[in-house]
């Protein structure tokens, strides 16, 4: 039988203060994957080991016998009936605020202390020495010994979204703390790197999405004009690569190569400012980008791109605020099935009329001028142009679609599955079932004119946001009936 050796952690121990809880959380963390880290490293540089390699993710877990006695209002901060609920924590120092956050709601409204210990889930090589430039993990066949015999490996069975999606198996009668296991969140903390070009760490709480590279440019004119005020709260500029600049003037250094989403980050010290992906075309990508940044509990995300007008009363450079969406995007058909309804959510919905109101200086019935408000679509085909109108058209027409794009609904959904709040604001840019089709000489007159508007109402939006307490901004409407207590 070959030798288990794993390293000797604290015994669980009962905490009421928080800060305290997720110091031993990274206390727990840092023991494990050092010593991960440096049996790896051994076993690599000296062959094949006789022994085998474990070590276990941190867990919060906390018991009631009662329920909660609550402000109905809330949607999160407490869990949904008496019993055992816990969660595997995985990078306790990149979420440090938002675990002292969680924690502590969780302490305060149910009087009970959390329990802080070692899980029984294993942590996969992979992603401990994911942090760690020194080492690589090797392809199959590399080393001189089968990987999986010595050290564990991704497992499935815990990197998966069963729990956002509403079929978890409560296992030993222990129900979860948080809609995503550590293993998932690893997971895609790796696919975040990969596809973005940027550490996890620069992600900020507003995530802004377009399907265009022409908004990039805009938004670093913008960052870096918030640099050059010192008022503006904002600290630091991050490109794809992970360049970084305080300073407005400063050069950025751009990669060889950008990555399938390249992604820039205005940063605030409390990690309050704008994210900005461009996730490029098609509802595959939206899904993708937003499946991975969920992990990093953002406290809204927007969708600002550009779009097709379906009516014949709109002009290009009209918006699109989207109140309604008909899924024909199919990629999330079967996590969330189309039956469901995506609401409109208020405080989202406010926010961004208000910024479009502030930036093009126009109000109440004035704004109908430049701004349709309507059932969006989102399919999976961009020439549908091509094909039989007769079948496309009248379901557009029977949903009162005012527009259609192919990402648009995909970020809503996943923002509804993920209990993201989120929220839509498009630009036309061509009206194919009215001969206007977006060719070279009427997009270039368009980008230039109508790119730095749209990208500063959606930045507006999300300035209004982040001055709204989030036990608003969170609504109850994303929660479901047995839901998790962390965010």
């Amino acid at each position: 039988m070959t030798t288990l050796l794993t390293p000797e952690a604290p015994a669980p121990e009962q905490f009421t203060d928080p800060a305290a809880a997720v110091a031993r959380l990274e206390e727990l963390y840092v023991q494990a994957i050092d010593f991960l880290c440096d049996s790896f490293s051994e076993a690599m540089g000296n062959g094949a080991p006789a022994a085998r390699y474990r070590a276990y993710y941190p867990e919060i877990r906390i018991k009631t016998s009662t329920y909660a006695q609550v402000d109905s209002r809330l949607s999160f901060g407490h869990v949904s009936e008496p019993g055992v609920h816990a969660t595997t924590v995985t990078r306790p120092d990149l979420f440090r605020s938002y675990l002292t956050q969680q924690i502590a709601l969780l302490i305060k409204n149910h009087g009970q202390p959390v329990t802080i210990a070692a899980s029984g889930t294993p942590i996969p090589v992979h992603f401990a020495v994911a942090n760690n430039p020194d080492l690589v993990v090797p392809h199959h066949g590399a080393a001189d010994f089968t990987l999986r015999d010595v050290f564990d490996v991704p497992d499935l069975t815990t990197t998966n979204d069963d729990i956002v999606n509403g079929v978890h198996d409560h296992e030993d009668a222990v129900g979860p703390l948080s809609l995503f296991t550590a293993q998932r969140v690893d997971y895609s903390l790796a696919r975040l790197a990969h596809y973005t070009a940027t550490d996890a760490g620069h992600f900020q709480n507003h995530v802004l999405f377009t399907n265009y590279q022409f908004y990039v440019s805009e938004f670093e004119n913008y960052a870096r004009e918030q640099l050059a005020d010192p008022a503006s709260g904002y600290a630091s500029f991050v490109s794809t690569g992970n360049a970084e600049i305080t300073d407005p003037k400063a050069p950025i250094e751009q990669p060889l190569k950008l990555p399938q989403m390249p992604t820039y980050h205005l940063k605030r010290e409390d990690g309050s400012g704008i994210t900005l992906v461009n996730i490029g075309v098609g509802p595959s990508n939206a899904k993708t980008a937003t499946d991975h940044i969920a992990v990093l509990r953002p406290h809204a995300w927007l969708m600002v791109g550009h779009c097709a007008g379906l009516r014949n009363t709109q002009a290009l450079g009209d918006f699109v605020l989207a109140h309604a969406y008909l899924r024909e995007d199919k990629v999330l058909d079967d996590d969330l099935p189309v039956w469901v309804p995506i609401p409109p959510l208020a405080e989202v919905q406010v926010a961004l009329e208000h910024a479009v109101a502030e930036v093009t200086k126009l109000e109440g019935y004035e704004l109908k001028r430049i701004m349709r408000t309507g059932t969006v679509a989102s399919v999976d085909n961009r020439n549908w142009e091509l094909r039989d109108q007769s079948g496309p058209v009248q379901r557009l027409s029977q949903s009162r679609a005012i527009a259609l794009d192919m990402e648009s609904a995909t970020i809503a959904a996943n923002g509804y599955r993920f209990r993201v709040p989120y929220g839509t604001l498009l630009c036309v840019s061509d009206k194919p079932l009215h001969g206007e089709l977006k060719l070279p000489g009427m997009a270039s007159s368009f980008y230039t004119t109508q790119v730095s508007r749209h990208l500063a109402i959606g930045i507006k939006a999300m300035e209004h946001l982040r001055g709204m307490p989030l036990e608003r901004l969170h609504s109850r409407k994303l929660r479901s009936f047995d839901e998790t207590a962390f965010l």
